[in-house]
């Protein structure tokens, strides 16, 4: 027997809208230029006001936000709304921009590159070679990675010859092809398949005479196990050898590419890889003023044209095609009216985190010394300008500030805290500018290990475990202290 129940359930769903805005926020300048322009292309409804500029070249936070995007802006409303709204005032205008914002010009940052496929290809089919080997050799190409290795098995390959070229051939075949072929075309180390096999390609190229060159390659093909682990004096009983000698045959082998494809794209070469913030801060007369880079305030309003074909449309109510015009139009205009007023909130949200920040860190804007940086985590700046934590994440997402100081990455100003000897707490990246700077003084003969780093740093008043110090050096990509060892 079928029964009904009645049940109720609390749910939260994220409008539409509210998601458009959170991947907004999330938006560096060069992702919400594109994300703009193909706003502008899909709604003919919306509009940049090109006519309009603003009354001042660049203004702080506190003289623009509380005046942008306070307006009501709704999105189920009236066709008469835009039929009598004789002032525009939905629009955006923005004066916080920097006078340098010009210098940030995205114009011809790529460029088209040659791939190292069609690199490889170009010299093959210049060499003499028969027509199944050519193929074979085509095939090997097209399974070369972007850093120029052959990663697959030779078995594998030969099976999809014959499953999917229809090309029956054994596993000697294709080895003689690599190696007689494919391994002799440039760049050198092409087509080898693990480091040790890059490098002596490369060796190999050079002149055998030399005696640091063939050192070189005497160690990278017998004593390669010892040269990784950094084992020189193994190597130097081995070859009965000074050290010098050893010196020498390492400033070769450091000459060598261990990603000889590296040089190539599979697409695109970048010309011009500039930075461009989304941020920048100022000091003036010991005033911090964080201004928002005018890219990211365009001045957007709603069609004044479509307004008036609307009006046009609405007038005649007894045409189908007319109604079904208008409804298409509204649509236009409500999509347009909503996405000023996100593009508002999204410009105060991200003048107000910045705000916080830079209140936050004051004294390192001021100085520029990251020892001045306060621990600092989304939390705190979450408390501070009410905003959820996710949001805070969003908006430092991926951003950059232009500070008297060089360029910074939102992010690396926040850290979590530790409290020293003196209880004091001081920011992890703090402790690890220490940590990298006792490393960079260390005797490269006899590298510190980890333990020796506990020692040190709890002298200077950190006192941190011996994992902790591994953790931290792991981030900074420092790698243990036997790999650090040099002669």
């Amino acid at each position: 027997m079928l029964k009904q129940n009645l049940q109720l359930k609390l749910g939260q769903k994220l409008a539409p809208q509210q998601i458009q805005l959170m991947k907004l926020i999330q938006l560096h300048t060069l992702e919400f230029e594109e994300e703009l322009e193909r706003e502008l292309e899909e709604n003919p409804a919306l509009e940049i006001a090109k006519d309009e500029t603003a009354d001042d070249e660049y203004s702080s936070l506190d003289d623009s936000y509380e005046s942008e995007g306070t307006e009501s802006i709704e999105t189920d409303f009236d066709v008469n709304e835009y039929l009598y709204d004789d002032e525009p005032s939905y629009k955006t205008a923005s004066s916080n921009y920097s006078a340098d914002d010009e210098d940030f010009d995205n114009e011809s940052l790529l460029t088209e590159g040659q791939s190292l496929f069609d690199y490889l290809m170009e010299q093959i089919n210049l060499v003499n070679i028969a027509d199944e080997d050519l193929k074979i050799a085509e095939y090997i190409i097209g399974n070369l990675d972007t850093d120029g290795y052959l990663r697959r098995e030779i078995k594998s390959i030969v099976d999809d010859l014959a499953f999917s070229q229809g090309i029956y051939t054994t596993q000697e075949k294709v080895e003689d092809i690599l190696e007689n072929y494919i391994q002799k075309l440039d760049p050198p180390g092409v087509g080898a398949r693990g480091l040790q096999e890059c490098l002596l390609l490369q060796i190999e190229k050079k002149v055998s005479s030399d005696k640091a060159v063939s050192l070189a390659a005497n160690i990278l093909r017998f004593q390669f196990d010892a040269l990784t682990n950094k084992h020189y004096n193994k190597i130097i009983q081995k070859y009965d050898i000074e050290e010098e000698d050893l010196k020498d045959a390492l400033e070769e082998i450091s000459k060598l590419s261990p990603k000889v494809g590296g040089n190539f794209d599979t697409q695109t070469i970048t010309i011009n890889q500039e930075i461009i913030p989304d941020f920048v801060i100022q000091v003036k007369d010991g005033q911090v003023i964080p201004l928002l880079n005018s890219k990211n305030a365009p001045t957007l309003r709603v069609s004044e044209e479509y307004k008036d074909i609307l009006t046009t449309y609405s007038h005649d109510k007894n045409s189908s095609e007319h109604k079904q015009a208008a409804l298409f139009i509204k649509q236009k205009l409500d999509a347009a009216k909503w996405y000023i007023d996100a593009i508002n909130q999204r410009q105060n949200t991200l003048l107000q985190t910045i705000n916080a920040i830079v209140k936050f860190q004051h004294n390192y804007f001021i100085t520029g010394d990251e020892k001045s940086l306060k621990p600092m985590i989304l939390k705190d700046i979450a408390d501070i300008t009410g905003f959820d934590i996710s949001t805070i994440s969003r908006v430092v997402k991926s951003k950059y500030a232009d500070t008297p100081n060089g360029i910074i990455y939102l992010k690396d100003l926040f850290s979590d805290s530790l409290t020293n000897d003196d209880g004091e707490e001081v920011s992890t990246k703090e402790i690890k500018n220490h940590l990298q700077e006792v490393i960079s003084k260390e005797n490269k003969r006899k590298p510190l290990t980890d333990d020796a780093l506990v020692v040190i740093l709890k002298e200077q008043g950190y006192n941190i475990a011996r994992r902790t110090i591994a953790k931290y050096r792991e981030q900074l990509n420092i790698p243990v202290a036997r790999l650090r060892k040099e002669l």
